[in-house]
């Protein structure tokens, strides 16, 4: 990053600037927004977003990723912060980041980022679809001005803020001024985003909400519920106290949070890549995402990720360089450092409106429409990450819908697509017959094509499925030729059922050979044996040849 900006400090240093300022008026909401929904003062949020956006700077790969407080992580920081005493929330929040990072940081050095390839397009557009609705509903009670009776915070059970805010419905719980406030900034936010969208609609709908409340001051109207006031100057680097109870309860959650922040920050790393189109690679980004979030914990914040609302921002306001969160950092601590009395100016709803916007802006209504068009099995599986993450929470439901797209690629592979091949006349190479009608057969001879490795789980339906296509031939069958181009592999238990397969075709007078087999795959049939007992002779480098020499070995006529 440093070599970059001294190459082009000059050619970016305006644009920079100018997303930088756009970008800390996002922020400071934001990150308050964020603190309240994951059951912390609004302060630590702010402390998050500066030690996230300054440690990215240092170590970050992207050039206009943006790291701070997201969505994705506060369900699973309230959930954890509030297992013990409220006064302890921050500590905790503190030595779940540290651990996140950690952990963020073993994965890296262990090579581990491919590992986010688990997290496939309909898993992600569940899991995110599920966060923004959890979160949403979470805020609710907050923007109507709801005082939870028990003191709980919100945003740990969808069942329950879903009762939660029907309980306050029903009894007339709900605060006038903070629905006026909080609604009004929500219908401002959207609407600049919908009709200009690099206004600050958040900003200019904070304000406003502060602004309102000062006049309903003045007329001696009640106000609605305030943001509590933030410690002025910048807190210093300190390692949260801790014990190993802590430590041991605050591990899976630490682990499901790295898990999440670095399948979102492979994400947006793809979607955002470098001026070159290159995403950055996904180790140096995970090893980014641990020091930032070492960085938040030792800064008295909480876990960051990347975040898919803020790094649009950087973009629609032309940032070139990690240089606009920078700049964006320095605001943040321009606020905490001269005007913390302005932060407590805002009123609760308003906070909760920009993260019900921010949640909003999350939700991929087009997307899952998509999958149901042109893959309705994998809109499934969103479809069961969504309820998991509402139902179980953000890990139960994201480890619960790659189990699901495991067991769907299971049986696919287990029950894959196969093909007896012919020849269609003015179309070269050998094709499909159940697809060309017209496709004309080699008399004596079956071509058939297996699409899908050769393993342990549908060995058997392989065996079967050649059986069957053997006795149904027009032709008494003297040759099988297995178009083997798809076959990428073939395991122990596939290599025992083919031996089986060739003593029973034998048995028949029918040989059985390859075309297309893949160098490395006809090395492993080398090591079982089978190479050897079908003969070189067996193995031929493509259909055409395979056809050229059963013709000539049988005397058929046939023109190709």
């Amino acid at each position: 990053m440093f070599t970059m900006l001294r190459h082009d400090l000059r050619r970016w240093l305006l644009p920079d600037l100018i997303a930088g300022l756009t970008l800390t008026a996002f922020l400071v909401p934001t990150g308050m927004g964020y603190a309240t929904a994951s059951g912390l003062p609004v302060a630590h949020g702010l402390y998050a977003s500066i030690a996230a956006l300054v440690a990215y700077f240092v170590c970050g790969p992207s050039r206009i990723l943006v790291l701070g407080p997201d969505s994705a992580l506060a369900p699973l920081v309230a959930a954890a912060v509030a297992a013990g005493p409220v006064a302890e929330a921050p500590a905790r929040a503190a030595v779940l980041a540290i651990l996140s990072g950690l952990l963020c940081l073993l994965a890296a050095v262990l090579r581990l980022g491919i590992l986010t390839d688990l997290i496939s397009k309909p898993v992600r557009i569940g899991y995110l679809n599920g966060i923004a609705i959890t979160v949403i509903i979470g805020q609710l009670p907050t923007l109507l001005g709801m005082t939870p009776p028990d003191g709980r915070p919100r945003g740990l059970s969808f069942a329950g803020d879903v009762m939660a805010v029907a309980d306050g419905v029903w009894h007339h719980r709900i605060d006038t001024a903070s629905v006026a406030l909080g609604g009004g900034c929500l219908a401002v936010i959207l609407l600049l985003r919908m009709l200009s969208p690099r206004v600050p609609g958040v900003l200019i709908a904070v304000v406003g909400a502060a602004a309102a409340v000062a006049a309903m001051r003045a007329f001696g109207l009640a106000t609605p519920a305030m943001v509590a006031k933030v410690p002025p100057g910048l807190p210093g680097l300190v390692l949260p106290a801790f014990d190993g109870a802590m430590i041991v309860a605050a591990a899976p959650v630490a682990a499901a949070i790295a898990l999440v922040a670095a399948a979102d920050t492979s994400v947006l790393s793809r979607a955002f890549p470098g001026p070159d189109g290159v995403p950055s690679p996904p180790n140096r980004e995970l090893a980014a995402l641990g020091c930032a979030n070492l960085a938040a914990g030792m800064l008295q914040g909480f876990p960051v990720s990347s975040s898919s609302t803020r790094t649009p921002v950087v973009a629609a306001a032309g940032g070139r360089t990690q240089l606009a969160g920078l700049v964006a950092a320095g605001g943040v601590a321009a606020v905490i450092s001269w005007a913390p009395d302005a932060v407590s100016t805002i009123p609760k709803a308003a906070l909760a409106a920009v993260v019900i916007a921010a949640c909003g802006a999350l939700i991929d209504v087009a997307g899952v429409l998509a999958l149901a068009r042109i893959r309705p099995g994998e809109c499934a599986v969103s479809t069961v990450c969504l309820a998991g993450v509402v139902a179980f929470g953000v890990l139960p439901g994201i480890l619960l819908a790659v189990a699901v797209a495991l067991a769907d690629f299971i049986w696919r592979s287990w029950r894959p697509h196969d093909a007896v091949l012919g020849r269609v006349v003015g179309i070269k190479g050998y094709h499909d017959v159940a697809r060309h009608p017209d496709a004309r057969q080699v008399p004596g001879l079956v071509m058939f094509r297996w699409d899908s490795p050769l393993f342990f789980a549908n060995a058997g339906m392989f065996r079967r499925r050649l059986l069957d296509v053997v006795a149904q031939s027009s032709t008494p069958t003297k040759r099988v030729i297995i178009a083997a181009e798809p076959m990428t592999d073939i395991d122990t238990t596939a290599a025992e059922t083919l031996t089986q397969l060739t003593e029973e075709l034998r048995a028949r007078g029918i040989e059985l050979g390859f075309a297309e087999l893949k160098g490395p795959v006809k090395d492993r049939l080398r090591r079982y044996g089978i190479y050897d007992t079908l003969g070189a002779a067996s193995f031929a480098p493509t259909l055409g040849r395979a056809v050229a020499s059963y013709v000539k070995a049988y005397e058929i006529p046939w023109t190709d």
